[in-house]
């Protein structure tokens, strides 16, 4: 991998330094909900495979290891995808791999829709799920070299809540749909694979006018195209400028003291451009096992493999496990889409704490809730009982998930932010097509208590890996972590 480093590790350099003087605007918040949305649906498929298992597993007669195929097969496809796309979003840019991805989601989960047996179903999950593969690991990445220091936490856990809306509507929907049975002569189960098509070719459709990130621009040695990108933002941004925010009298100082950073990093920027060309250094991926970065990514590496059975296990396998405590599929989904109401109200939740605590912390007390709450839900029959730990545990998951997120693009470099945090989130991924069929083995041998105690232990390792190991980020600027 060829990148430019046009400043030295922890100097911001003037495009940075420009991007982090702006006062957060309406261009941000539009920035934060378009790409938000696109969050939505990749969560809506990650969730998908729970409902779909548990609809057609009468209808279809699925065995144990199709309900587990069904469900691990979409994983699949995103381990591929995180490790692929996300390398090529350090390649050919963010913007670029946005739309491509939600492009072949689209496609594939059309081809999901018309499925006639399971293998084709199980196949066009795989495809669909290789479009996915690196949506939020775009998410994460684009946001955070976007957005100032000051926001950049909260703003991508808004950007999260807006995508979390996916989960308890994909049971929602699943729940009505499979107990219509058909609609207009179509499964209803299809349907929900229709609406997740459409909706994502919507989306993309939207993205095209996002700009590249200035700071891979700049990484890739593309100077005068990333100062082009921040002087438009920065035009979006001034007083009186259409969809810009006027400047309260009383922040007046604070406005012209923010001008006079900004002209500083201007006439710095022209002056480096007047300059020789900054010299083309390699930065290969072995740069994530070399200080200071090391001990970051074996750190991430572990946390992304124990994450997976806490987080993405509750979720993915939630219906089935009430399915195997003898509650009806219509009453699973009914019950799981109500627990799965906790995700959105988490990540709004998490919003006023982000930048209040230090994101590794958040993340340890998350996990922690997780578990207790997990343990709850699994030993649960009572229906109020079932509903409200799995509600709860979905409000910490997703406080949880906004931290993690939002800590995982800071601290990585720009030139490596997109590699090493793909790479590392495809292990996650990659788990998740084992879970279904080691937690469903365990589910019919030992019960569903066994399966959440397993998780707990799982999740209190992850809170020794992460407060041992991991930095603190909060109130950083990119440069200086």
């Amino acid at each position: 991998m060829t990148q430019t480093t046009p400043s030295t590790a922890g100097v911001p350099s003037p495009v940075s330094r420009r991007l982090e003087v702006l006062r957060p605007g309406p261009w941000h918040r539009r920035l934060t909900a378009v790409v938000g949305v696109g969050a939505f649906f990749d969560l809506y498929e990650v969730f998908l495979g729970g409902v779909l298992a548990a609809a057609l597993a009468e209808p279809w007669h699925l065995s144990q290891t199709q309900k587990s195929w069904i469900i691990a097969a979409g994983f699949l496809g995103m381990f591929v995808g995180a490790n692929v796309m996300s390398l090529l979003a350090d390649r050919f840019g963010r913007r670029r791999m946005f739309l491509v991805n939600l492009g072949m989601y689209s496609a594939f989960s059309l081809l999901c829709a018309a499925a006639p047996d399971v293998n084709w179903l199980i196949a066009a999950r795989f495809l669909a799920g290789l479009g996915l593969g690196a949506e939020l690991v775009l998410v994460d990445t684009y946001l955070s070299e976007l957005l100032p220091t000051a926001v950049r936490g909260r703003y991508i856990a808004w950007a999260y809540t807006v995508g979390f809306f996916g989960v308890p509507l994909a049971a929602l929907l699943g729940a009505r749909l499979v107990a219509e049975h058909e609609i207009a002569g179509v499964s209803g189960w299809r349907w929900l694979l229709v609406a997740g098509a459409f909706g994502a070719f919507c989306i993309q459709w939207m993205r095209r006018a996002l700009p590249e990130s200035p700071r891979w621009l700049e990484a890739r040695g593309r100077r005068a195209e990333a100062e082009a990108v921040v002087a438009h933002i920065e035009t979006l941004n001034e007083p009186g400028t259409a969809g810009a925010r006027q400047v309260p009298a009383p922040r007046k100082a604070e406005a012209e003291a923010r001008t006079e950073a900004r002209t500083e990093a201007q006439t710095e920027a022209q002056a480096q451009a007047q300059s020789p060309a900054v010299p083309t250094v390699r930065v290969p991926l072995r740069r994530m096992f070399q200080p200071p970065y090391r001990r970051r990514t074996v750190m991430w590496w572990i946390f992304q493999v124990l994450q997976t059975v806490g987080y993405y296990g509750f979720g993915s396998l939630a219906p089935v496990v009430l399915a195997a405590k003898g509650h009806s599929t219509t009453a699973s989904l009914g019950y799981a889409a109500l627990s799965f109401c906790g995700y959105p109200l988490g990540s709004a939740l998490s919003i006023p704490l982000i930048e209040r605590f230090e994101r590794r912390t958040l993340i340890i007390v998350a996990a922690l809730g997780q578990a207790a709450f997990g343990l709850l839900f699994g030993f649960a029959d009572a229906a109020w009982l079932i509903v409200g730990s799995g509600f709860l545990l979905t409000v910490c998951s997703n406080v949880f998930s906004n931290a993690f997120h939002v800590y995982q693009a800071e601290i990585f470099p720009t030139n490596l932010r997109s590699s090493a945090i793909g790479i590392a989130y495809s292990l996650s991924r990659l788990v998740s097509v084992v879970l279904p069929f080691i937690a469903l083995s365990v589910l019919d041998d030992l019960g569903a208590a066994a399966v959440f105690t397993g998780s707990a232990a799982l999740m209190v390792l992850l809170c020794l890996n992460v407060g041992l190991l991991g930095p603190k980020t909060k109130g950083l600027a990119l440069d200086a972590i």
